[in-house]
This record gives C-alpha cells, sequence and structure tokens, in this order.
C-alpha cells in the first residue's frame, strides 16, 4: 500500500510538471470559463441555470481527451515501463496512477468552477451537491477511461494530438452545453450521443441523476476498460 500511494505522489509531482496536462486541465479550461461565463450569461440568461455544468463538461473533456493520454505515451513509450519490469512492478500501475492523478486534477478543476459561478456570474448551484458530485466523479471517470483508451493504442504523439482533437471537438460541439441540442439536425445530435459529454451534462443537471443517464456512461466504462486490459497486456508483453 505504501509503494502504491508512493507511486501516486510520484505521478502527481509528474503530472505537475507536465505543460500538456497543466494547460489542458487548468490554464485553458479556467481561462475559457473566466471568458466565455460571461458572454453565456449575457447571451443567454438562462444559461446561469447550467452554466457550471457546461463549464465543467468542457474542462473535464480537453482534460480527459487531450491532456492525460500524452502522459500515458510518456510511461508506456519510455523507460519508466522498463524500470516496473526491472524492479517486479505491474505495468498496469502505471495506468491506474495516472487515472487517479488525473481524476483529482480534474475534479480540482471541477470545484473551482463550482465555487466561482455563482460568485462572478450570478450561476445557480445544483440543488442536490451530493447527487452533482457523484455525478460529476462518474463523468470524469467515464471520460479518462476513453481517454486511457487513446493513450494506451496510440503510439504516436503527433497521432495522438490529431485524434485527440477528432474526439474532443464533436464531444463539445453535438454535447448541448454551448447551445440547446434540439438545434441541431437530427443527424448530428445522434452522432454526439456517441460522446460521454451530453450524457455527463444531463447526469448533472438538477434530477438528471436517474438510469436513463447512466446506462451509457456505464457501457463505455466498461468497453473501455476492456479495451484498457487488451493493451496493458500487450504492452506488458513487449
Amino acid at each position: 500500500m505504501r509503494g502504491f500511494l508512493y507511486g501516486i505522489a510520484l505521478q502527481w509531482k509528474l503530472d505537475m510538471r507536465s505543460k500538456s496536462l497543466l494547460v489542458a486541465c487548468y490554464i485553458v479550461p479556467l481561462i475559457f470559463f473566466l471568458l466565455m461565463g460571461g458572454i453565456f450569461t449575457s447571451v443567454m440568461p438562462e444559461m446561469e441555470n447550467t452554466l457550471i455544468q457546461s463549464m465543467i463538461v468542457m474542462s473535464v473533456s480537453m482534460g480527459a481527451f487531450i491532456g492525460m493520454p500524452p502522459s500515458l505515451i510518456e510511461t508506456y513509450g519510455s523507460d519508466i515501463k522498463k524500470m516496473y519490469k526491472a524492479n517486479g512492478v505491474p505495468v498496469y500501475l502505471g495506468l491506474i496512477t495516472t487515472l487517479i492523478s488525473a481524476f483529482l486534477h480534474l475534479l480540482l478543476t471541477g470545484i473551482a468552477i463550482v465555487m466561482l459561478a455563482p460568485i462572478l456570474f450570478d450561476a445557480t448551484l445544483p440543488s442536490d451537491l451530493p447527487a452533482f458530485f457523484l455525478a460529476l466523479a462518474i463523468y470524469i471517470l467515464v471520460s479518462l477511461s476513453i481517454g486511457s483508451v487513446l493513450g494506451l493504442t496510440i503510439k504516436s504523439q503527433a497521432k495522438l494530438t490529431m485524434v485527440a482533437q477528432l474526439v474532443f471537438l464533436p464531444s463539445i460541439m453535438l454535447s448541448g452545453i454551448l447551445f440547446p441540442g434540439s438545434l441541431l439536425p437530427d443527424g448530428l445530435e445522434k452522432i454526439g450521443r456517441i460522446f460521454p459529454a451530453p450524457w455527463g451534462f444531463k447526469l448533472m443537471l438538477n434530477h438528471g441523476f436517474c438510469y436513463d443517464n447512466l446506462w451509457y456512461m456505464a457501457l463505455l466504462f466498461i468497453v473501455a476498460v476492456i479495451v484498457c486490459g487488451i493493451a496493458v497486456k500487450k504492452q506488458a508483453k513487449n
């Protein structure tokens, strides 16, 4: 247990030094929140009721799809994996510590948005905070599981950047956080449902924590876990 906690602490320190993770998990999401929060609430005053959820979906998606996968490439595409094997450390530990560290980073960003949005933009706090934070934790975990698939299956940093953008941009544009999903053509709205963002957004809304918004998130997570398990086994053999 002590070694496991040391691994998490070490990964946290490495992530704090990672420019891509800091930019994707903190700097860009918070700047977007500070700049666009006032614009959204001015143009669409009713968005005060969903501003927190919308900004969190954007922040988590960016951190999970763009910020976290490069850390996995650094771990499994460098001498760190060789050090794991040489010292008898399970190869999957790198994935678990990266996931936990990224989860904590994204959770801190979400808490910052929850605290600042009512003060800066008169945003409405969720009526049931325990249910909201549970929904937030689920959404972060599902998003990170998909980001893990990207980081474990794509070995080229350049290719990863391109694929991550292809996942991130539709996830945000078609999720309904920037404008109501009903304004989208039916085909695009259905494509948007492939990604976890619209489901996570609905899950975090007041009275949105229900089976109808949970089942697809659970399905995505199970599939991602299976793919990650296969990818980690291949990493252990190589």
